[in-house]
């Protein structure tokens, strides 16, 4: 084994700087979504970014203890993680108050705990042990179900307490295992499923249907016509027919409106432009007149009208991303933006130059996350995508979050640190 130079000689200081900016705006926008007038404080521990700074300051207490931490403990504590966080989402399922409709938080009277944030972690770092696990293969049915099974079982467990949002997330990390060798088609199936089920709630079940038989009947008519292995080819597609056939008519909707909660059908109609509650679509309507308000420069630090009028509900958690397009405008958007997407590259090319295949594993897994977390928040916002509660990742205020989030972020720091040593 070779003995590791200093910590701060290998730490990668552009993801660590890209961090520290990121945390560093998300303090400025929560500021400016609850600044009160001249001569607030800035630090005060009893408003949302007197709070967020405190935040601030445990993550650098566990930065520290992150990075001290011998890097050989991830691995083999990985599973251990992983079963303490699904623990503590259990237990939360029974034991958490309701907040919001959901049972996802402990309020442990100094601060809230929301142990789904940190399962995040935990089962990226499950993935990473299992797939490294010799005679483990993604070529193989048994290893794809028990990947796909970790990853979803956390899921699972966050939607039983009514936290749907946080539950997608978990999805993200299909990307992580298509890119270790689960087939597209899993991945395809999936947007698939998804998108039929949405057509449905759209267009309705007959046109739908009617739709996927003429598909159906061109796809038999080209392969009869054109092709000399038809037989198998009329038989997957008469097969796949039978099965989206059978959900549109039988499954979409016992699942709208049996498994989906009012506020969750809700939000799915607002998407789809078919809900008529003048009030449906209040947040979303308004983070898109604050977003388009900003224009090209924005109106400046601390002038949104909207913002200060406090015109859009959750703008310092879920719609943080409108507070920032109302002052900063595009420029700054596409600033935010243009971070992301640096962090995202940044964590894509430390993956690529691991010569350790866990290190490697867990940072696709790092960047999954990150980039579900970021493209759905942002989706929402402008309402492209439902309002299911999804923060984002360093802007978003909350304690939890930017926890869950650091630690994330900073194992793999440490792992890619000790990148020269060898060890699997």
């Amino acid at each position: 084994m070779r003995r590791e130079t200093s910590i701060f000689n290998t730490l990668d200081w552009p993801l660590v700087a890209l961090y520290v900016a990121l945390v560093a705006i998300g303090w400025m926008a929560i500021y400016a979504v609850g600044y009160k007038g001249e001569g607030e404080t800035a630090f005060s521990l009893g408003t949302s970014h007197g709070k967020q700074l405190f935040t601030a300051a445990v993550c650098v207490l566990l930065i520290i203890g992150i990075l001290v931490i011998d890097f050989r403990v991830w691995p083999a504590l990985a599973y251990w993680i992983y079963g303490a966080m699904l623990a503590a989402c259990l237990a939360a399922v029974v034991l958490a108050p309701e907040t919001k409709g959901a049972r996802s938080w402990f309020d442990l009277g100094v601060f809230k705990f929301q142990p789904s944030e940190f399962a995040k972690f935990a089962t990226a770092l499950a993935l990473a042990r299992y797939l490294t696990t010799l005679h483990i293969s993604m070529r193989n049915l048994r290893s794809r179900l028990v990947a796909i099974g970790i990853m979803l079982l956390p899921a699972i467990i966050i939607i039983l307490q009514n936290d749907k949002g946080s539950a997608i997330i978990f999805g993200g990390l299909l990307l992580l295992l298509y890119r270790q060798g689960l087939p597209l088609t899993f991945v395809v199936i999936a947007i698939y499923i998804a998108s039929l089920f949405l057509l449905t709630i759209a267009f309705g079940s007959t046109a739908i249907t009617l739709v996927l038989i003429g598909v159906a009947i061109a796809l038999i008519t080209w392969f009869a016509l054109f092709f000399k292995n038809k037989r198998q080819r009329i038989v997957l597609t008469s097969g796949a027919l039978a099965l989206s056939v059978a959900f549109v008519l039988l499954g979409v909707k016992p699942i709208f409106e049996k498994v989906l909660q009012d506020r969750d059908r809700t939000r799915i109609n607002v998407m789809l432009g078919k809900e008529v509650d003048a009030y449906a679509d209040y947040n979303v309507e308004q983070s898109k007149i604050a977003i388009s308000s900003g224009r090209f420069a924005g109106k400046g630090f601390l002038k949104g009208t909207i913002t200060q009028g406090e015109f859009v509900p959750e703008q310092r958690t879920d719609f943080i991303f409108s507070g920032v397009g109302e002052e900063f405008g595009f420029v700054g958007s596409a600033l935010l933006v243009i971070l992301f997407v640096s962090l995202l590259l940044r964590i894509v090319f430390i993956a690529e130059r691991q010569r350790s295949e866990f290190t490697r594993i867990y940072a696709y897994g790092v960047a999954s996350i990150l980039f579900t977390h970021f493209a759905l928040n942002i989706a929402m916002v402008i309402g492209i995508f439902p309002t299911v509660g999804i923060p984002l990742p360093f802007i978003s205020y909350g304690g939890s979050a930017l926890i869950g989030f650091t630690i994330l972020v900073f194992i793999l720091l440490r792992l890619d640190a000790a990148r020269k040593a060898v060890f699997r």
